[in-house]
């Protein structure tokens, strides 16, 4: 059969009746159809595969930025641990500066040299009630002295050499009410000033203090109030 025979076959074809349609026919339709078949199906397998790769890309970016973010916790971990080494040693610095209560007595003690030291004369020196707190107690003392300002300062500068944290705090300082001889002191007079202030110390609280605050929160929270 040759190409003209072919051509004049298709076009007499009857698609009522494929019975008549030549062999030739029968078989480049079989062909044709499972071509078509075949392209559908790797045309839709490789729509399916893209998919899966589009999904393999974003899971993969997703992967790398947490590869990457865990990265730089790795790196940075051994900053952090090394941050809170420093923060302990500085605590417990810290709370070595903190006297026991035994020891209380000796840095008020020390306080009341400072002052002497400093050439100030003491109208008050009152320790009020203690104020615990989350691993110590805050002491204040109300203290008056009266002296010349550089006395005043190097008071407050020895106070704050002394080997355990006191603070000075809610000073106030005015004219004295008399001065060297029974002078009155005018407010330009500074050889006689009264300073009247707040000095707190500190010390920690001993285990069984601190066991006692616990409990004491702990029944608070059970009767439903505020530790």
């Amino acid at each position: 059969m040759n190409f003209q025979d072919a051509i004049n076959d298709l076009q007499t074809l009857d698609i009522q009746r494929p019975g008549t349609w030549p062999t030739w026919v029968h078989v480049a339709t079989a062909v044709l159809t499972t071509v078509l078949l075949v392209g559908a199906g790797v045309y839709f397998k490789i729509l399916d595969m893209r998919d899966e790769l589009r999904a393999a890309r974003d899971q993969e970016t997703a992967l790398f930025s947490e590869f990457e973010q865990k990265q730089k916790k790795v790196v940075a971990l051994d900053a952090y641990k090394a941050q809170l080494q420093d923060m302990e040693r500085s605590f417990g610095a810290m709370l070595k500066q903190l006297p026991s209560r035994s020891e209380v007595a000796n840095l008020l003690n020390d306080i009341s040299q400072t002052r002497v030291a400093s050439s100030l004369d003491e109208e008050l020196f009152q320790p009020q009630a203690e104020q615990p707190k989350d691993f110590y107690a805050e002491i204040p003392n109300k203290i008056i002295v009266t002296g010349s300002y550089h006395e005043m300062g190097t008071f407050v500068s020895g106070v704050a050499s002394l080997p355990r944290i006191v603070t000075i705090d809610e000073v106030e300082i005015k004219p004295g009410s008399s001065g060297p001889g029974g002078k009155s002191a005018g407010p330009l007079n500074p050889e006689f000033l009264r300073m009247t202030a707040t000095a707190k110390t500190y010390r920690y609280l001993d285990e069984d203090e601190l066991a006692a605050q616990d409990d004491a929160k702990k029944a608070a929270v059970r009767a439903g109030g505020k530790p």
